[in-house]
């Protein structure tokens, strides 16, 4: 059973793969969070907080002074390059941009940037003005500094989508303390601590504890236990907060991809890590020095439990706070590993309250734990390195990746006696090999997408589908205020007609995909057919683009809206980013049965 269960929580690794769906995406002071600060040495600092999946165009951050003339200087860091087919090669900047502002003279600044989602959505250019005056009266965070938070109120347009966004961050964190807390649990179950439970259970409860007795003593180890690993997961992020700009350089990444590389190879049994041999022992005698049949004892040998890490937990915990040190946010760190503490407290306190008889024997099983730990730890140095690395390497890697799960899975059927569990081996491995190896090939061909990694087959076989006729494209006619929005709907309507309308931009790479992609393809320009077309040009993303995108919540192109002979749009079938011409007309097609 131990053995099919091992089976099943490798497939559990594959949530750490990078998705490609349609999606609701954060509204622009949301993805793109600026703050001001002022420094001692009379320079300004703008730091944006640009959120997992979105980046921002290093060409597009402009700062420009008020008076005209009174900045001068502004430093900007390299960003990533990123290759457009498109637009060519260009710099972004993902998780933080920090930019120096010298400007000694200034009353205000006037600062502008764009940015896009990963999953296809182009937001229009942003503009603020700070005045400095609020910057010099807003108390900082430390002695000679101040900070202005430049984050505007969300329209209340865009109220809606903003908050299933902040719903959708909610339950981001509660599936990670899910994930941290399996992860705790998971980590019981290695050689290095299951055999220490039932002796760390005696030493609490005593032999002759009643039940309730060994459950408060239980408690009193684990919640300790848990909440030093919450201290160390705060003081993780508070470290991981002061290096966000570093996380930028290919170099640094580099080194954090390395780092769970060699946690990796200790989890697979090639080297130990443990704490050093002198602050070990002097744990441990702290820890044989406490009475463990009180509370308070109880509670002490919690803590020091905690620090007294052992080999093979040492590897998981490091991994764990670099991620935490990553993320830079305080909260979800500190809660991430309380979450983890008490994972590993599951065991502990059902010994210590029923018996150790519950508990598995220990076994060769425990190993394969390890090696399960092995691999998310190299899943998540392919997570840190693709910021930096081409799609299509990126790709390569995670078929790779895949590839060792499969030679496990198979080594694994060797050991399996004849039976199920040998036969859900061997099909796993078959199953996650050929997807690999797919992936590996798609890599080499230049594929990005995971869940089609030979997509690039099948389209140097059509060329014909690159380019979008002449004719159809001419459908579309252009509409530039919401007045005339309207109006032509209500024509469409009196006929009896659909229309569909397409929020484009010069600027919007992913409309350029649409284009190819969709409107391209045969089944869709004959679904469109007796349509009514309109597309709204919001490249300029001047007074009347943005009064129409407020009228219709839209935070930016590419943005598709299907609206019926009643003049009502299907909003359960809005179409924001890219997607398939497949994906595209199923959505025209529940559009118009709704």
């Amino acid at each position: 059973m131990l053995r099919f269960l091992w089976s099943i929580a490798v497939l559990s690794l594959l949530w750490v793969l990078p998705a490609h769906a349609q999606e609701d995406f954060l509204s622009p002071e949301q993805a793109f969070r600026l703050t001001v600060t002022k420094a001692d040495d009379g320079l300004l600092r703008m730091n944006w907080k640009i959120s997992e999946g979105y980046y921002l165009y290093r060409k597009q951050v402009k700062v420009e002074g008020d008076p005209v003339g009174s900045v001068r200087q502004v430093k900007l860091p390299a960003g990533t390059l990123k290759t457009d087919e498109f637009f060519g090669e260009t710099e972004v900047y993902h998780d933080s941009l920090d930019v120096l502002v010298e400007a000694p003279d200034a009353r205000a600044l006037n600062v502008s940037w764009q940015g896009c989602a990963d999953a296809g959505l182009c937001y229009p250019p942003q503009t603020l003005q700070v005045k400095l005056a609020d910057v010099a009266a807003t108390p900082g965070p430390g002695p000679g500094a101040s900070i202005f938070a430049a984050n505007q109120p969300a329209s209340s347009a865009l109220g809606e989508d903003q908050d299933l966004a902040e719903r959708l961050s909610r339950t981001h964190l509660g599936w990670m303390l899910l994930v941290f807390f399996g992860l705790g649990l998971l980590m019981t179950f290695t050689p290095c601590v299951l055999p220490m439970v039932p002796i760390l259970s005696s030493l609490i409860a005593g032999s002759g504890a009643s039940s309730k007795r060994g459950f408060i003593l239980s408690l009193a180890f684990v919640l300790p236990m848990a909440l030093t690993y919450a201290v160390l997961g705060a003081g993780a992020a508070l470290a991981g907060a002061n290096l966000q700009s570093m996380l930028q350089n290919p170099w640094v990444l580099g080194t954090f991809g390395l780092m769970f590389v060699v946690l990796a190879l200790a989890m697979f049994g090639l080297y130990e890590l443990q704490l050093p041999a002198v602050l070990h022992n002097r744990l441990n005698s702290a820890s044989q020095d406490q009475r463990g049949g009180t509370v308070t004892g109880a509670a002490a040998m919690g803590v020091l439990s905690a620090l007294l890490v052992g080999p093979c937990m040492t590897a998981p915990l490091a991994g764990a706070l670099l991620y935490i040190g990553d993320t830079g946010n305080v909260l979800s760190g500190g809660l991430a590993l309380l979450s983890m503490g008490l994972g590993m407290g599951v065991p502990l306190l059902l010994v210590g309250t029923l018996g150790a008889r519950l508990l598995p024997r220990p076994g060769c099983w425990m190993n394969r734990v390890k090696a399960m730990f092995g691999f998310i730890l190299l899943g998540t140095a392919i997570v840190f390195v693709s910021r930096v690395l081409p799609p299509a390497l990126t790709l390569g890697l995670w078929g790779a990746w895949l590839l060792g799960i499969a030679f496990s899975l198979l080594a694994l059927a060797n050991k399996v006696d004849a039976g199920a569990g040998r036969l859900m081996s061997h099909y796993l491995a078959l199953l996650l090999g050929l997807w690999g190896g797919a992936m590996v090939i798609g890599a080499a061909g230049g594929a990005k997408d995971p869940l089609q990694p030979l997509a690039f087959v099948t389209a140097s076989a059509a060329p014909a589908q690159n380019a979008v006729p002449d004719a159809f494209m001419a459908r579309f006619a252009p509409v530039k205020t919401q007045q005339a929005l309207a109006a032509r709907v209500t024509e469409a309507g009196q006929r009896g007609q659909w229309t569909l309308v397409d929020f484009y931009a010069d600027w919007c790479v992913s409309c350029r995909v649409i284009e190819r992609e969709v409107f391209a393809d045969p089944r869709v320009q004959q679904a469109l057919a007796n349509m009514q077309l309109l597309r709204p040009d919001v490249t300029a993303n001047n007074a009347d683009n943005q009064a129409l995108m407020r009228a219709h919540q839209i935070l930016g192109p590419p943005t598709l809206l299907l609206i019926g002979p009643d003049g009502k749009e299907r909003r359960a079938e809005r179409i924001i980013g890219e997607l398939s011409a497949d994906e595209f007309l199923a959505r025209l097609t529940r559009a118009r049965k709704g």
